[in-house]
């Protein structure tokens, strides 16, 4: 009767362990790639923010850097990011230029500026960011907000409209306008309420989120350059307002 010998255990090299190096070289190649991307979408959006605008099939490769941002670790952060870094440094130049000048200039300048913004800066941003899906705000959304918040809301209009001594430019009853129709998810935010004080400057008669209780003649004291309801209409025949009145996504009608 033979002997039963019990088979020795073979030991293996660990799948987890030979595997390290080959895992460590695909996540320093993804993270090389992520941060490749970011750079190229950074770069273009302070580009066109400082005045440039986007080369011949350049959208097309940051539309593909951005899908790759958002597969990457970095996904769930893009919009946090776009915010809280490339929408606040580009929207910082636009506050410093505007704050370089004093009293009336400043409300030309700031038209000007908006204008840019509106037709020029705020669609490119939206073509780059194309991909990314809001959860809560669109692209475009943020992007108004930013200016409302880190333009508008720092360059002290309020001090500055009743100094105006010519009729108001019509694009800045539609950047006020435009801009009081993009609402925050949480409600009526104090940077809301700032901008409806600067819009019954120039609105009459204007019944805010609470109302007007304190409408009264002293009001009336801009009347050269406040804007009756009534007469809108009129004022949206002007090329630049008309675009107020065909806003994409209908913001202007949109309730809290």
């Amino acid at each position: 009767m033979g002997s039963f010998r019990r088979p020795r255990p073979r030991f293996m090299s660990s799948p987890v362990l030979s595997d390290l190096p080959r895992f460590h070289a695909a996540r320093q190649a993804a993270q090389l790639s992520s941060s490749t991307a970011w750079n190229s979408v950074q770069k273009a959006v302070i580009n066109v923010f400082r005045g440039g605008g986007l080369q011949n099939n350049e959208l097309y490769s940051l539309n593909e850097s951005v899908r790759r941002l958002l597969k990457s670790e970095l996904g769930s952060f893009i919009t946090e990011y776009f915010q809280n870094q490339l929408l606040a440094k580009g929207l910082l130049f636009i506050e410093e230029k505007v704050k370089l000048y004093e009293g009336e200039n400043r409300v030309g300048v700031l038209s000007e500026t908006w204008d840019h913004f509106f037709t020029e800066i705020l669609p490119t941003l939206q073509a780059i960011f194309y991909p990314v899906q809001g959860q809560e705000l669109t692209v475009r959304q943020i992007a108004l907000l930013g200016f409302r918040d880190l333009v508008l809301l720092k360059v002290n209009l309020e001090d500055t409209l009743p100094l105006v001594q010519t009729v108001l430019p019509p694009s800045i009853l539609q950047m006020l306008l435009i801009l009081q129709g993009i609402h925050e998810p949480t409600g009526p935010s104090a940077g809301y309420l700032q901008l409806e004080e600067l819009i019954k400057q120039v609105v009459s008669p204007y019944l805010g989120t609470y109302g007007d209780p304190s409408f009264s003649s002293e009001n009336r004291v801009l009347g050269k350059r406040l804007f009756p309801l009534q007469s809108l209409p009129t004022i949206s025949r002007n090329r630049s307002v008309l675009i107020w009145a065909t806003a994409l996504d209908c913001e202007l009608l949109g309730p809290y």
